[in-house]
């Protein structure tokens, strides 16, 4: 097939990848009168002490549609994976550029894809979409293809802090400071309409390490592809990776820190697992 251009946002965990093709566009996280653009000068130690000072509520902020028409500027065919629609107006921003971009170079060809998801599964989903266009698939066949593949990606997380969710009114602060004391996790996942769900509470790591391979069992992980993506937490990561690997010894695993966007909702300690049946 002819060579694509692949677009994700700073949600994926990614980094440009000139040879492969891939650009990332930044969203920008707002709090205590400063912006942070989540892009590859971010500094993550830095943006995590400010974080943890902060004590009112923050907000994110989607890609302008000019940020996605610089993205696609020369291209004549990509295909763009986003966060879920569910969270963020980033799938409507990017639309609107390819509306646009499409209506100004009527030659071109243009995929917008919400993944319904965030940080890892975007990264999976991707490399699923890497697949098809290097085979001999049609372009007319590519959106149902990358659809029905969709459905068997999956996103799994494990929050140690609620102190962002208390500050912007999804949980109590009282709730909040007492998952704290007693070192209660929050094990979660993508819902089918793009909605960051809680699943159940785990009283320590390991526990809630056990609930988390359980819940991948449940949605029929058999050794697809795993991305670990966490927020300063390796040691927990290289955990869920070895047990996997124990049962799975063929499995392709990766292990990743993530960037501002997943930081800022995850906190740190947050572990963010995607991956494919």
């Amino acid at each position: 097939m002819e060579k694509f251009k692949l677009i994700v946002d700073s949600s994926s965990n990614m980094v440009n990848d000139p040879a492969h093709n891939v650009e990332v566009v930044p969203l920008t996280i707002s709090f205590g009168g400063k912006d942070y653009i989540d892009d590859q000068n971010l500094n993550i130690q830095e943006f995590l002490s400010d974080m943890n000072k902060n004590q009112v509520a923050g907000k994110t902020t989607c890609p302008s549609i000019q940020a996605w028409l610089d993205a696609l500027e020369g291209t004549e065919k990509a295909i763009i994976v986003t966060m879920t629609s569910g969270m963020s107006g980033t799938f409507s921003s990017a639309l609107q550029a390819k509306n646009m971009y499409e209506e100004k170079h009527p030659t071109s060809q243009i995929i917008v894809v919400d993944s319904r998801s965030a940080g890892p599964e975007l990264t999976i989903v991707l490399h699923g979409i890497e697949k098809m266009i290097q085979g001999d698939i049609r372009f007319v066949d590519l959106e149902e293809e990358i659809a029905e593949f969709r459905m068997h990606t999956h996103l799994l997380f494990i929050l140690q802090s609620l102190h962002n969710l208390s500050l912007n009114g999804r949980v109590s602060p009282a709730a909040a400071k007492i998952a704290g004391l007693l070192k209660i996790n929050l094990i979660g996942t993508a819902s089918k309409d793009g909605k960051l769900e809680p699943l159940t509470k785990a009283r320590g790591m390991k526990k809630a390490i056990r609930e988390l391979l359980k819940y991948m069992k449940d949605d029929n992980y058999h050794g697809g592809e795993v991305i670990i993506d966490h927020c300063e937490n390796e040691k927990d990561a290289e955990t869920i990776k070895e047990k996997l690997q124990a049962e799975y010894p063929d499995a392709q695993i990766t292990i990743r820190p993530m960037h501002g966007l997943c930081s800022f909702y995850a906190e740190e300690g947050g572990l963010m697992i995607g991956f494919n049946e």
